[in-house]
Formats: C-alpha cells, structure tokens, sequence
C-alpha cells in the first residue's frame, strides 16, 4: 500500500500551483516573495514557513519535476522496447514545453541558474539525474554495462537533455504550436538515440 503523503507536502504542492504563473510573469527577480505569497493567498510570514527563499521554490519545482520523471523513467526502462518508450515520452514533453505553459517558468529558471550559484547547482542536479536515467535507458537497450554506456554515450545523453531543455524556452507564435521546430528538435533526437541503438559491444573497449 502506497504511503499517504503528508499534509506539508500536499500543502506545498498546493502553494507551487498557486504561484507557477505569478514568478513566470514577473520573472525570478522581479517576483517578490511578497507577491508570491498574494497570489498563494497566504500572509508573508506563513509563506515564509513553507518557502523560505526564492532558492527554496525552485528546489520544490526541480523536486516536482524530478519525481515525475522518475515514474516516466522507471516505466520506460520497464517497457519491452525501452527506445521507443523514451521517444515517446521525449515527444510528449516537447509538444507540452512548447505548446504548454511551463516554457517561462524554465526559461526564468534557467537564466537565473547563469547568475546564481545556489540555483545554478540545483540545476545541474537535476541535469545530471536525467543523465543518469538516459543512461539507464542505453543500457537496458543496447544490453550494454552501464559504466561502458556512460564511456560511450554520456555527450549524446547530454545533448538530448539540452535539446529538450531549450524546448523549454520556446513559446508558441500567437497562440499557435511550432510545428516546424518540434518536428526538427525530434528529429535531431531520433538521429541521437539511433547512433545509441545501432551500438555493439566491442571487445577492446573496456569501462573506466
């Protein structure tokens, strides 16, 4: 039987919906924590309790998004053809990041990465989770040992991660989707995880 989850928990999960829209307007600098607790409805100081800094919300969200991705991972390396579960599951999150609303809020993220260490290494914490799931997912594919598939492919995990990342950053054209770059960027990836699947053991080549 799963565990029940906590009243904090669900409370903060709550107070990250609230505000979602409210620190991708205004930007990470430009939302005060004064306007974060208004649009959570919540007096300054009780938001305080749950969100001490802006560096606090951002670690919830990377959380958030860390714990989906784990059960999306944990499905894909489960499936019969893992590849193709992970295009799919690529696919899907690119047409949301473009054609959703989460694009501000990982773009905010993201600059604010550039000019915060504390952000920056939460960042790159989570960058190097979803490197470490992708390469689990070679592994299971190619019947590969994972310190070999890290050997060989640790840049092409990299470079799926930063290309679904930018997918990130983009906004729909009034409204619309960007059917021409979602269909590239998927592209780029096909050719990524294609040189991954079309990989053999080879003897000489021995983990670090």
């Amino acid at each position: 039987m799963t565990a029940p989850i906590p009243a904090a928990d669900l409370r903060s999960a709550q107070i990250l919906g609230s505000i979602r829209k409210t620190f991708a307007e205004k930007g990470f600098d430009g939302a005060s924590m004064q306007d974060l607790a208004r649009a959570a409805e919540m007096s300054v100081g009780n938001f305080y309790r749950y969100f001490p800094s802006k560096a606090a919300i951002v670690a919830a969200l990377v959380t958030q998004d860390l714990a989906t991705m784990e059960q999306d991972f944990a499905a894909i390396i489960g499936a019969s053809q893992p590849m193709q579960s992970l295009r799919t599951t690529l696919e899907s999150r690119i047409h949301g990041h473009i054609c959703g609303d989460d694009g501000p809020i990982w773009a905010e993220i993201t600059a604010a990465a550039l000019r915060k260490a504390e952000i920056g290494t939460i960042v790159s914490h989570m960058e190097a989770e979803v490197i470490g799931y992708l390469i689990a997912v070679f592994a299971r594919d190619t019947g590969l040992d994972p310190a070999t598939v890290r050997l060989r492919f640790q840049t092409h995990a990299e470079l799926v991660v930063l290309l679904v990342k930018a997918s990130a950053m983009q906004k729909s054209d009034a409204g619309a989707p960007r059917d021409a770059l979602i269909a590239l960027t998927l592209r780029m990836i096909d050719r990524i995880l294609d040189e991954v699947s079309d990989a053999t053991p080879n003897p000489s080549e021995s983990p670090l």
